[in-house]
């Protein structure tokens, strides 16, 4: 039993041609085994008949060999029958799988369409099992993130390198110009404001400008008073220095005013300034051509100077570096993001059971939809296959079983043909 698992196990790590190799002399070594026995029996059949007269005994022996014959020479001709004409005989009814390969091939695609692809059974199966939670659990360990980040990583370089400079132009225009014509400028720009203006997110950046403004006024106090000079022609030097001096210094204490004041009036006056430039992106018909007008501009520049090319090569660039052991950027992005998904989603059972609703709408939608193609290709290939490798194939994966069907037909029959022979023996007493 030992050796014969380890024999197994060996197989099933050999190459292909080994097992086919395997299973062939397993069948042959039970073909002649089989064989053997009904030779054994006619053989005892011929020893009883010669010796019969002297030994009345033998005729029990003599009705186990002959029932015996017949049951092994019957089961051998029906074993036979199903891959060959005995003796290259073409009798009826024989060579059954070759000459039915086609129905055979017909049978099998409908059996796996109806027992295997039904979408019932298929939603059914995986309506039990929380798919979104499992595959989560898998991203949240890093280790599983970090394998598919490096599968992604390697495998882009091959798929950039294939794409050529103008398969990527046509592949721009294709999918990306269109998106973008379509693309609502200024519905977007005040999607982005709302969100800045939500939470007061964009304070800091008010923050930011006044300072700058601040640091500006500072720098550039010796232009604003000659610029004022220059406007004030009849006033004295010294009178116009002053003047400015007096006016940055009240920017600058306004403009510090506002930034410790979180609710200062002007704050308040630029937050509803923004509101109202919110809305009017959203509604302006004139914002919104203005934003049309943008795009085609950006889209004619984009064109114009050949950056297909140059976002193509900067892509390959960033992604060939990236392979280097000493800046990972991407693997090292591309793990955070897979494990984050995987805890945001591990944590979410109301996420996992819109993703495992998804999962089997799409589940089931598939199914209805290419059912037919899979046993339409089972079908087709069946049917391209020779006749005669289509019953070797056959026989050497059951052969070796139906080698057992000659042997026990062999036994059973001469223990019938004993019990035969008894009853003839007690009804003539």
């Amino acid at each position: 039993m030992n050796c014969r698992t380890r024999d197994d196990r060996s197989v099933s790590r050999a190459s292909p041609a080994t097992g086919e190799n395997h299973k062939a002399l397993r069948l042959t070594r039970m073909r002649w085994a089989a064989t053997c026995l009904l030779a054994g029996t006619i053989a005892l059949l011929l020893v009883c008949v010669l010796y019969q007269s002297e030994y009345p005994w033998l005729a029990w022996l003599r009705s186990f060999a002959e029932a015996g014959t017949v049951g092994a020479i019957a089961d051998w001709y029906a074993v036979v029958a199903l891959f060959r004409h005995p003796f290259g005989l073409p009798i009826p009814h024989t060579a059954i799988i070759p000459r039915n390969q086609q129905r055979i091939a017909d049978s099998l695609g409908h059996f796996v369409e109806e027992n295997f692809l039904a979408p019932e059974l298929i939603t059914g199966r995986l309506k039990n099992h929380n798919a979104a939670r499992a595959l989560s659990q898998w991203l949240a360990e890093r280790a599983n993130s970090e394998a598919v980040a490096d599968a992604i990583v390697e495998s882009l370089p091959g798929l950039l390198n294939a794409i050529d400079d103008e398969e990527g132009a046509r592949l721009f225009d294709r999918i990306v110009i269109p998106r973008l014509r379509t693309l609502d400028v200024s519905r977007a720009a005040a999607h982005v404001l709302q969100i800045l203006a939500e939470g007061d997110r964009h304070q800091p950046l008010v923050d930011r400008g006044l300072h700058a403004l601040e640091q500006w006024l500072t720098d550039n106090s010796g232009l604003l008073k000659a610029k004022f000079s220059e406007a004030s022609r009849y006033t004295p030097a010294r009178l116009d220095a002053y003047i400015v001096e007096r006016f940055v210094e009240g920017i600058v204490t306004l403009v510090h005013e506002v930034v410790d004041n979180p609710d200062h009036a002007l704050r308040r006056q630029f937050d509803g300034a923004l509101q109202d430039l919110v809305a009017q992106l959203r509604t302006s018909g004139e914002y919104r051509r203005f934003g049309k007008s943008l795009m085609r501009d950006c889209i004619r520049h984009f064109r114009n100077g050949d950056y297909y090319r140059v976002l193509l090569d900067h892509v390959r660039t960033c992604i060939v570096d990236d392979r280097d052991p000493r800046r990972p950027a991407a693997r090292g992005i591309a793990t955070v993001l897979l494990v984050s998904l995987g805890k945001a989603i591990a944590s979410a059972p109301a996420m996992q059971h819109k993703l495992n609703a998804w999962w089997l709408e799409l589940a089931h939608s598939l199914v209805v939809r290419y059912r037919g193609q899979l046993p339409a290709l089972i079908t087709e290939v069946v049917k391209s296959w020779n006749a005669q490798e289509v019953s070797r194939k056959i026989e050497a994966e059951i052969g070796r079983d139906l080698q057992y069907v000659r042997i026990n037909g062999t036994l059973v029959g001469g223990m019938a043909g004993v019990l035969l022979h008894a009853a003839a023996f007690i009804v003539a007493r």
